[in-house]
């Protein structure tokens, strides 16, 4: 409980001024007080505002997920009552969900501490799942098989934005609003922590390990990219080539080099392993945006294009884009990304229900599930990551969901 306290009174500093605005917006009623007052402690009343809607049933299921009202069920039910009255099911932005013959399953693990928003699951070398839970300041583990659980206690303000294991089951996390990236030896439960050598390198955003061992980040807002030599601790920072480009999502290639997306501008970023020299693609659109890219087998680099609502590839041989509008349209704000055995894989943020998106690139045909968080969809999917069996690890961080979808058995009915 103390846990959640210190998110709860965390977030209430942090957003007191905009939760209060926002809130000028909830209509009139029977709860709107207790509304404000609790859910505006963790996060601006507009999410509210610009969900799906949900039944009574569904409003009450999502709140659990994020504060324990058992003590208070008087509070509870009065929340839930007008949250419901005001904010029933809407179409406002609902998903085009495509069939196709691929099945899938679903499976869902719950983290232990509410409200951490929990994301960017990774499977460890030992097969081992793990996760961070950005505003709980967590990083946890799961046991797949047998669905146990452990949470880390990081360093204050750390905020951790992702994680990725090194190759002796290390888990590094990136320290997004301490401007630190984090060691967590699983064996000892202990911390180490890198300080960034840069008072503009302020936040560790998504990190990745190339074949020598050694970590390479992006910081998008301070729009940086780094590498940290495990080894020695040295790290080195260097600036993107465009201001404001945002560096999100990096991948490592098959030579080495480093490949970086560009969540404030129109481009891709090549970055040399050995000079940190970079090279910038320029994508056809202004009004592009890319959230994360991956490269598959062949070499070509697969992007999501979240300001128009696309899925694009870039062929690094020959310069060549092609471009494939999603399903949802233009809003789809496509997210994650992951090519396995030369199909992508994706989402559409900016949907409800949050959709898992099948693109296969020899038919150019799409597929798409909604992503559950339990029996009810309340989520936004920012990273998926293949396990070592050709499945996917995803996550519903609005309902502290780690969830893992299995697309080896291709016979497999989806629940």
């Amino acid at each position: 409980m103390s846990v959640v306290f210190d998110i709860r009174t965390f977030f209430l500093i942090l957003l007191f001024a905009l939760s209060v605005v926002s809130a000028k917006g909830l209509p009139d009623g029977d709860g709107r007080d207790a509304v404000q007052s609790m859910c505006s402690s963790c996060h601006a009343i507009n999410r509210i505002e610009n969900s799906m809607g949900y039944s009574r049933e569904h409003w009450l299921a999502l709140m659990d997920t994020m504060i324990d009202l058992s003590d208070a069920p008087q509070k509870r039910s009065l929340i839930g009552n007008y949250l419901a009255k005001h904010f029933p099911p809407n179409i406002h932005r609902t998903a085009t969900l495509v069939d196709g013959d691929v099945d899938i399953q679903f499976k869902e693990w719950v983290v232990p501490t509410l409200g951490q928003r929990s994301r960017d699951p990774v499977e460890a070398p030992d097969g081992s799942i793990w996760w961070v839970g950005q505003w709980g300041n967590i990083l946890g583990r799961i046991n797949p098989e047998t669905g146990e659980m452990k949470e880390y206690a990081l360093p204050a303000g750390a905020m951790p934005h992702s994680v990725t294991p090194d190759k002796a089951g290390n888990m590094w996390y990136m320290g997004n609003k301490n401007a630190s990236v984090g060691r967590l030896d699983p064996k000892t439960g202990e911390i180490k922590v890198y300080d960034m050598p840069d008072p503009e390198a302020r936040d560790p955003h998504t990190g990745v390990f190339d074949e020598q061992g050694v970590l390479w980040f992006t910081l998008q807002h301070s729009n940086q990219i780094g590498r940290l030599d495990p080894e020695t601790g040295d790290i080195k920072i260097k600036t993107m080539p465009t201001e404001r480009s945002r560096p999100y999502g990096i991948k490592v290639a098959e030579s080495g080099d480093l490949w970086v997306a560009c969540n404030g501008s129109n481009c891709l970023v090549k970055v040399d392993h050995e000079t940190m020299e970079m090279t910038e693609i320029k994508l056809p659109h202004e009004a592009t945006t890319v959230r994360r890219l991956d490269i598959a087998e062949d070499g070509m680099i697969w992007y999501v294009n979240s300001g128009r609502g696309r899925l694009g590839r870039y062929n690094p041989n020959n310069g060549e884009i092609k471009e494939w509008p999603s399903p949802s349209g233009p809003n789809s704000h496509p997210y994650a990304i992951e090519v396995l055995d030369g199909i992508v894989w994706y989402n559409e943020s900016g949907m409800r229900p949050d959709p898992l998106v099948r693109f296969d690139p020899d038919t150019e045909t799409f597929q798409s599930w909604a992503i559950p968080s339990g029996d009810f969809y309340a989520g936004i999917l920012r990273h998926m990551r293949p396990t070592r069996d050709g499945d996917l690890l995803i996550h519903q961080s609005a309902t502290n969901r780690i969830i893992r979808v299995d697309i080896s058995n291709k016979n497999i009915i989806q629940k």
